[in-house]
């Protein structure tokens, strides 16, 4: 790649940064400002669909370049066994990340806030963590900036070490800066599973992500129970 299209993918990764904390900081104040005040149904539909603002300049980047979904680590075939990587990445994170450390009463470290206590919440969790969140930022880091990065340095570990600080940090709005270095550690993780694992794909990923995600609440259940 020549120096005018590497200049070009640069140009390309900070608008695709800079437009998704864009959409993290419209998505918060929607939480904020709006979310509550609408009816249920409303608010459940609203809450899968409004993430999506955080993806949106990444995905018009997308189109513009004319990228595919498979250029950023979506495959088609084998779709049954990215699934179970996905499901044994996912559930492997959770034993690890949260039910040990309930196990050794460190539980108000891996708390999210949520007590759900009907199946429909949990029904919920699932879906807006795999569909939303999951899937939202697995697309923009694992996705269109890992390849966009690896472009730039020509390079799997300028691309991994690159998307992961970049995870890290989009952290920041929700967080501190000890949040910021575990999801980048997250981020790093997450990027040697799609290279070391067979049949691990960026829709793997996004199976795990949401799945570990979703599983917090669960346990915060149990234990709480």
């Amino acid at each position: 790649m020549n120096n005018e299209k590497k200049n070009n993918e640069l140009v390309r990764v900070i608008l695709a940064f800079l437009g998704t904390m864009a959409g993290c900081i419209g998505v918060r104040a929607f939480n904020i400002y709006v979310l509550m005040s609408l009816p249920l149904g409303a608010r459940i539909v609203s809450m899968i669909v409004v993430y999506w603002l955080i993806a949106l300049i990444p995905i018009i980047i997308m189109l513009i370049d004319k990228d595919k979904l498979t250029d950023y680590g979506f495959k088609r075939e084998k779709m049954g066994n990215q699934i179970l990587a996905g499901l044994g990445v996912g559930i492997a994170m959770s034993v690890v990340l949260t039910l040990i450390p309930h196990l050794a009463g460190l539980g108000n470290y891996v708390d999210n806030g949520n007590r759900y206590q009907f199946l429909w919440q949990f029904i919920f969790e699932f879906v807006y963590c795999i569909i939303s969140v999951a899937f939202t930022e697995e697309f923009v880091f694992r996705g269109l900036l890992y390849e966009k990065i690896r472009r730039i340095g020509n390079s799997e570990i300028a691309a991994v070490i690159g998307s992961s600080l970049l995870f890290g940090f989009f952290h920041i709005l929700n967080g501190n800066l000890i949040q910021v270095g575990m999801t980048a550690l997250i981020g790093l993780f997450f990027c040697l599973c799609r290279l070391k694992i067979k049949n691990c794909s960026t829709l793997s990923l996004i199976i795990a992500h949401g799945v570990y995600d979703a599983l917090i609440s669960v346990w915060i259940f149990v234990f709480a129970g």
